[in-house]
């Protein structure tokens, strides 16, 4: 148990306060320069929303963006006739993807509930495990819709509820799980569309589970990737460590301990 901080469970956090956004941006900009080599389920989850591409697209935005790697991927899916532009609010990830991907893209810092983008500027919207994070999700929705053109398309993974179930149980004090990300489910998002305009929405549920070692490998995956807004007198004692692993250690299935995550990937049109 040396290997892990004495600091509050890594987990996405309840938003807390005016400057909730600007600590999870500056979280992610942290776990930045060793995001891609521990995003493995992170690139995992994106198979299904890459699976739904068009043929065809000539300006494309990646939201939350992340180190570029997908960015890239696009860039060459769509060749040297489509414009790419990589977005995400944490510089750190961006300094990564400028460094690592270069010119492959046009790479911007901003919020994805105010998008320096211009209306109907944009044919296909892609985004991978991005959007939990806005706590505002219809003005998301309403700013893809802005910049989407008629006919244009939005490719969206995000998470739902009972997403990292067994690792806020392990973590609840002393009862109730610590305080997680309220996931949003299927219902919230469709409604959240239809009120921004989109005319066809199709929205597929999942589990994916993913297994572990040990508790200290379960938050360093979820550490690695940004994941780990810090919460005020989040700090832990031992006992605290030594009583997550045991209750971890109830659900241990013969590939490892396990994280499930409750992925929503969302087909919009506009």
């Amino acid at each position: 148990m040396s290997t892990l901080p004495l600091t509050a469970p890594a987990t996405p956090l309840a938003p807390q306060g005016d400057d909730w956004q600007a600590r999870v941006a500056r979280a992610f900009s942290r776990a930045a320069p060793r995001y891609a080599e521990r995003a493995i389920a992170q690139r995992i989850m994106a198979e299904p929303l890459l699976a739904h591409l068009p043929e065809h697209a000539e300006r494309v935005l990646d939201l939350g963006c992340g180190p570029g790697e997908m960015t890239a991927s696009l860039a060459g899916h769509f060749g040297a006739g489509c414009t790419v532009i990589g977005l995400d609010r944490a510089p750190g990830m961006l300094e990564v993807a400028r460094h690592t991907h270069g010119e492959a893209a046009c790479w911007l810092c901003a919020d994805a509930a105010a998008l320096p983008l211009g209306d109907t500027s944009q044919d296909l919207v892609v985004s991978n495990l991005a959007i939990q994070w806005c706590p505002d999700l219809e003005a998301v929705m309403a700013e893809l819709r802005r910049v989407l053109r008629p006919g244009g398309r939005v490719l969206i993974n995000t998470l739902g509820p009972g997403t990292l179930a067994e690792v806020g149980q392990a973590w609840s004090r002393p009862d109730p799980p610590a305080g997680l990300l309220a996931f949003r489910d299927a219902a919230c998002h469709r409604r959240a569309a239809r009120a921004a305009g989109f005319h066809s929405l199709d929205c597929q549920e999942r589990a994916l589970r993913f297994h572990y070692p040990d508790l200290a490998a379960v938050m360093a995956s979820i550490k690695g990737i940004g994941a780990q807004p810090s919460r005020p007198g989040g700090r832990l004692a031992r006992a605290d460590l030594a009583r997550a692993a045991r209750r971890y250690e109830t659900w241990r299935e013969p590939e490892g301990l396990p994280v499930t995550y409750r992925l929503l990937t969302l087909n919009l049109e506009a």
